[in-house]
């Protein structure tokens, strides 16, 4: 590959220690994998470049910016406070693994690997948070133009999330795997699990940031929000977003906490952990093989390579993501689909290519290494995330029918309302936990379960990346939502025309 002839530059030319090339740096590690650095790289360069761009566009009128102002400033202030008492948190676990490092109970690299990815998992939120608090006076001045160019400002904004969410974890995990084969002296697949067995526990750090993110802002979220109705339509009469309510302002910062960096730190753990456990998984099952260490090597790096080419799919499908003017809802969301179902079509085509060339050059001499039944358990995950997508989609827009039996409700009053409404909520989970159980199964015997456990198993687990493998697109038409929310509260806020 040309990419492994680049010559870093030396640090001096005075220095005696000769140039390193890529090559050295990741020899003996599958070309393929490259693909997982490389898209780590590509996801934050384009996440930088998108953030540039909608930061190009105007906040609208004075009045817009000052609301704009309020919204960020309240958002800063909370997360300001809840990063004090993370990073205490942190601090006491950090030193209790450094404890236990010390004693043998865990590797020396624990503590700093939990760490990083704690601190990776918080900036991520951060950055989130900042790019949305930024966007939302911006989409709605965007949106006074044209409504492709609101549904362009929003749609980027959120993307720079998904980028900096999968951008930082897939980093984080190349970087380890590389400096780890380094420093441990691998001889056989059994090194490779204790190696995988070691990046598996830096998750920790990523866990705890997203509790707190996810848990505490999302009570916040929900607490701002009922007391913004409460105290405006119930003891005001006002509208939800009215200028004379400021608690509107607690309303949108909970939007932002809540929805963008909760939700963020949240799925960076889940992305996180996914491509850890499924290189654990994959040493485990080399070693029930009995694979050759370059063999084993293959099999571990597919997760991390797979999670590099979702980070370029989901790239091109975000430009991909336009609408047309005076465009009903119902065709907002198709603009959406599009560039989800596109990142997963470039996936199910690239990922076969991937596993033929990492797996192809032996598969067919192991028993219970299929490349086609890993590809098969790869296509299963990814379904089972769009079948749950559409489940949610269904159950919660008002273009379906369960939100419209729950509106017909409100005729007779607030109890039906809810009765409806918890109905509705409690037949909606059938949708995932049948579509989890089938993806599960399917899975595991796909990846040849039944003559291995391990690489059944295995399927799992790499079915959970292939599931997450769009996260970059997905992520941003989540952050979207908030965003837009937001927007629109700006708007009736400052009394902006229909």
């Amino acid at each position: 590959m040309l990419a492994m002839g680049l010559t870093l530059p030396a640090v001096a030319s005075t220095t005696l220690l000769p140039a390193v090339t890529l090559g050295q740096i990741i020899q003996g590690i599958p070309g393929p994998y490259l693909l997982a650095p490389i898209g780590a790289v590509a996801a934050l360069i384009f996440a930088f470049i998108f953030y540039l761009g909608f930061m190009k566009n105007s906040e609208g009128e004075p009045e817009m910016v000052r609301i704009a102002q309020a919204v960020r400033e309240g958002a800063y202030a909370y997360l300001g406070r809840q990063a004090k008492v993370v990073a205490k948190v942190i601090v006491v676990l950090v030193l209790v693994l450094i404890g236990m490092s010390v004693t043998g109970l865990q590797d020396k690299l624990t503590p700093l690997g939990v760490l990083i990815a704690s601190t990776l998992s918080g900036l991520c939120g951060y950055l989130g948070m900042k790019t949305a608090t930024n966007a939302s006076a911006r989409t709605a001045a965007a949106a006074k133009q044209s409504l492709n160019d609101g549904l362009r400002v929003a749609f980027r904004a959120g993307a720079v999330m998904g980028l900096c969410v999968t951008g930082f974890a897939l980093l984080d995990v190349s970087v380890w795997f590389v400096v780890l084969n380094k420093v441990m002296d691998i001889t056989g697949p059994g090194d490779l699990v204790n190696l995988t067995t070691i990046t598996l526990s830096f998750a920790m750090g990523a866990s705890l940031q997203a509790l707190f993110a996810r848990v505490g802002g999302g009570i916040y979220t929900k607490a701002a929000d009922v007391g913004a109705d409460l105290v405006g339509k119930v003891e005001a009469g006002i509208p939800e977003d009215d200028a004379r309510n400021p608690a509107t302002i607690a309303d949108n910062v909970g939007d932002n906490v809540g929805d963008v960096a909760g939700m963020g730190a949240d799925l960076y753990e889940s992305y996180y952990g996914s491509i850890l456990a499924a290189m654990a998984l994959a040493a485990a099952a080399a070693v029930r093989l009995d694979l050759k260490v370059t063999q084993a090597l293959a099999l571990i790096v597919a997760p991390p390579a797979l999670a590099g080419l979702g980070i370029i799919a989901s790239i091109i499908s975000i430009y991909l993501v336009r609408a047309k003017e005076n465009a009903s809802f119902a065709h907002l969301l198709k603009s959406l689909h599009m560039g989800v179902w596109m990142s997963s079509a470039i996936i199910v085509v690239g990922s076969y290519f991937l596993l033929k060339t990492l797996l192809g050059p032996f598969a067919e001499s192991v028993d219970g290494l299929s490349v086609g039944g890993i590809w098969g358990a790869i296509v299963t995950g990814l379904g089972a995330g769009l079948v749950i997508a559409f489940g949610t989609e269904v159950y919660t827009s008002y273009e379906h029918k369960p939100t419209k039996r729950i509106v017909e409700q409100a005729q007779t009053g607030p109890a039906t309302v809810i009765i409806a409404g918890i109905a509705e909520g409690m037949v909606s989970t059938w949708i995932p936990l049948l579509t989890i159980v089938f993806a599960i199964l399917m899975a595991f015997h796909l990846a040849g379960g039944g003559e291995t456990f391990l690489m059944g198993v295995f399927g799992v687990g790499i079915a959970a990346v292939g599931m997450l493998s769009t996260l970059g697109i997905t992520l941003a038409t989540d952050a979207y939502g908030p965003i837009a929310d937001n927007a629109g509260g700006n708007a009736e806020m400052t009394h902006q025309p229909p």
